[in-house]
């Protein structure tokens, strides 16, 4: 005789009890699954002949259209492809004009401590990786673009570009 309190019949009794229940929720899933495929079995047969129709008569005018292609293929017209004498008129360089760009010279590069950089003055020299006379570089949004030589022209320092750097 099974124990009461022994956990697995109690287990083995739930599972019995599920399966039950489960069953008699199969069966009525199933007797609505049956009712409605018979009322619209008659729907779904009707339909799946017309497509079926539509189908064929498809494959049919494809057929058809396949066999008079075949006996007299057509060029295809492309337009014309050359150039007109038309071309829209050219904008003036003026309009780039206030278009603004990030421009940098580098005369060198150091590297230098925070400490040492506070205790720059008025007066201060800092060295730098590059000698008098050597040429700067041009930066433009970031990225070389030239190089040249510092100039000082009516108390103002210039820059003259000797070298354009390729892309």
């Amino acid at each position: 005789m099974a124990d009461p309190n022994d956990e697995s019949t109690q287990a083995d009794a739930a599972d019995e009890v599920a399966a039950k229940e489960g069953e008699a929720t199969e069966g009525e899933g199933n007797a609505v699954a049956e009712e409605s495929a018979k009322a619209g079995s008659d729907v779904q047969t009707a339909d799946m002949e017309k497509l079926l129709d539509q189908a064929t008569e498809s494959l049919e005018q494809v057929a058809s259209e396949t066999a008079s292609a075949e006996a007299k293929p057509a060029p295809f017209d492309l337009n014309d492809l050359s150039p007109t004498e038309e071309n829209p008129e050219r904008q003036p360089i003026d309009l780039l004009g206030e278009v603004e760009m990030d421009l940098r010279i580098e005369l060198g590069r150091t590297q230098m401590c925070l400490d040492q950089v506070l205790q720059l003055r008025g007066g201060s020299v800092v060295a730098l990786d590059k000698l008098a006379g050597d040429p700067v570089d041009v930066f433009v949004n970031g990225r070389l673009i030239a190089r040249g030589e510092v100039l000082v022209m009516n108390d103002n320092f210039c820059i003259r570009v000797t070298e354009l750097v390729g892309a």
